[in-house]
């Protein structure tokens, strides 16, 4: 039971690594990513996100990347029984599991920083992106091995315990939706894409100071920012009073300024620059076996910035759970949404916060 709750507000929230020692992830050591993968996944941002490919010579410079797409087995040691039924059969729901690894507080290799669930709405017109807090205290299912799990725990534990998989069991018995799809991304691979959009434009909600050298100081209000400069806003979280949800809401800004300067900026329709913006990124990402980047290309052909919703799961504060600093989930408001979520129903998504 927990020991002390606190309002969101007041102090951040740090992390904590799982008490059982990781496995799984980080039992499973990738190599480094050839040239192919770095491509694939600039394909996946720049040309299914935003849609520009899926016809012509978009859908044929898909194909020929799509077999060096490093895939992962997301599914199989899932238990069909126990999965969600599919409700909304056109609609898709997307994980997005995101680690840093150049972030300097970074201690382990077998966390996921970043946790999205994607909505993709039948009419492809919108997407609404959900983060969950990496120290939302859930029930992780028992690993596969059977050495882990089966207890609460913060939901980050379920990918170094047992990997994607058990990372999908642990959304799905949270949220109560079907995951169709994961992707995978090294959050620190956007520095270089940042870099080859010639900066983007994020608005500081306040003035503050790095904590991380060469220790920046970000005026409040619009700036624009070179890729180590949004990378490094992006890790800020200790100096706002609500912590890990700030570090969330920066995560956010600077993925939607990524998709809006490379909508707006004149990539799109330079052979020339997008070939140097696809050649700029020294990032890495893996998608599970039966995602298709043309498909997915062609399903968000018209989708920009302006179309994407970010919402953060309810919480009802930050407390701790034995030596644990732990975000507590708001069951209730959390019902609503990611029922909303799971009916299609992209209107009724209450905007938190508002």
């Amino acid at each position: 039971m927990p020991e002390r709750e606190q309002p969101a507000g007041p102090g951040s929230v740090d992390p904590v690594e799982p008490t059982d020692p990781p496995v799984g992830a980080a039992d499973e050591a990738r190599p480094r990513r050839r040239r192919g993968r770095r491509i694939a996944l600039i394909t996946l941002l720049v040309l299914a996100l935003l849609g520009v490919g899926g016809v012509g010579a978009g859908a044929f410079y898909l194909r020929s990347v799509e077999k060096d797409v490093e895939r992962v087995d997301a599914f199989t040691e899932v238990p069909q029984e126990q999965r969600p039924p599919v409700v909304a059969r056109d609609a898709m729901n997307v994980m997005i599991l995101g680690s840093d690894s150049r972030d300097p507080e970074k201690t382990s290799g077998s966390r996921t920083d970043t946790i999205i669930l994607a909505h993709l709405p039948k009419d492809r017109k919108s997407a609404q992106l959900v983060s969950i807090p990496r120290d939302t205290w859930v029930r992780v299912p028992r690993s596969k091995d059977g050495r882990h799990g089966g207890r609460e725990a913060k939901i980050n534990a379920a990918y170094a315990w047992g990997g994607v998989p058990l990372m999908v069991q642990t959304v799905e018995e949270f949220t109560k939706v079907r995951v169709d799809h994961v992707a995978v991304i090294d959050f620190a691979g956007f520095k270089e894409i940042i870099d080859a959009l010639a900066g983007v434009e994020i608005n500081s909600e306040k003035s503050f100071t790095s904590i991380h050298p060469p220790f920046r100081t970000f005026p409040a209000g619009v700036q624009t920012m070179d890729g180590a400069t949004a990378l490094d806003y992006a890790r800020q979280r200790k100096q706002f009073a609500d912590g890990d949800f700030a570090r969330i809401r920066h995560q956010q800004q600077v993925i939607k300024a990524i998709l809006d300067k490379a909508a707006s900026g004149g990539i799109l329709t330079s052979p020339g620059r997008l070939n140097d913006f696809v050649k700029a990124s020294s990032a890495a990402v893996s998608v599970d076996e039966g995602m298709s980047l043309l498909d997915m290309a062609t399903d968000l052909r018209g989708l920009r910035g302006r179309n994407l919703a970010f919402f953060t799961s309810p919480s009802r504060g930050t407390g701790t759970v034995g030596s644990e600093s732990v975000v507590f989930a708001d069951t209730d408001k959390a019902r609503i949404l990611y029922d909303a979520v799971r009916r299609d129903a992209p209107q009724e998504i209450p905007r938190l916060g508002e």
